[in-house]
């Protein structure tokens, strides 16, 4: 009787970055665009709602206002940090512009957003379902990146997009909204 033949093999070395055209069809990168469009001037829209009162918006004196009911320390500057980081998250992710830390800083708004208002229930109208999809649909970009139609394709470091920088993105999103929320009485 004979053995099988053992044959040893090298061990493959790790692939190199897939650029993004290899992976994306025209159906997926239109999907991504329209998603990144929707979510980031709804986004970019609240945030304005928070620095100057626009679309029926508090501004910063009102949104202050309510952040410091929330229990937020200084809610003045809390309004304006969550506007800045809702407008400037928002229109990155219109312009595919940075996507993983646009995605993230989002994220990290959504988590303060929840915390906010509670866990009364899911849907409307003391739900949380609307600030949980906004979340998620952050992360998800942040995750797969922006698409062909973005400004991140002429940015060496994502034109090819990496799940590790998503990934790292988005962890960084929950670190400093944890951090947020610590400070909240």
């Amino acid at each position: 009787m004979t053995s099988p033949s053992v044959t040893t093999t090298k061990p493959q070395a790790a692939a190199p970055a897939v650029p993004l055209s290899a992976l994306s069809t025209p159906a997926h990168d239109v999907g991504l665009l329209l998603l990144r469009v929707v979510l980031g001037l709804t986004m970019a829209a609240h945030g304005t709602q928070k620095l100057f009162g626009w679309f029926g918006g508090g501004g910063i004196s009102g949104t202050g206002r309510f952040f410091t009911a929330s229990g937020y320390p200084a809610g003045d500057a809390m309004a304006v940090l969550a506007g800045l980081t809702e407008t400037l998250g928002g229109l990155g992710l219109v312009l595919g512009l940075l996507t993983p830390l646009a995605g993230a800083a989002l994220v990290g708004t959504m988590i303060n957003a929840i915390a906010v208002h509670g866990a009364g229930s899911f849907f409307a109208p003391q739900g949380v379902e609307y600030e949980i999809l906004l979340a998620v649909g952050a992360a998800t970009l942040a995750l797969t990146g922006p698409g062909r139609y973005a400004a991140d394709r002429f940015l060496p470091v994502l034109r090819a997009h990496r799940l590790a920088h998503g990934a790292l993105a988005v962890l960084l999103g929950v670190v400093i909204a944890g951090a947020l929320l610590l400070v909240r009485n």
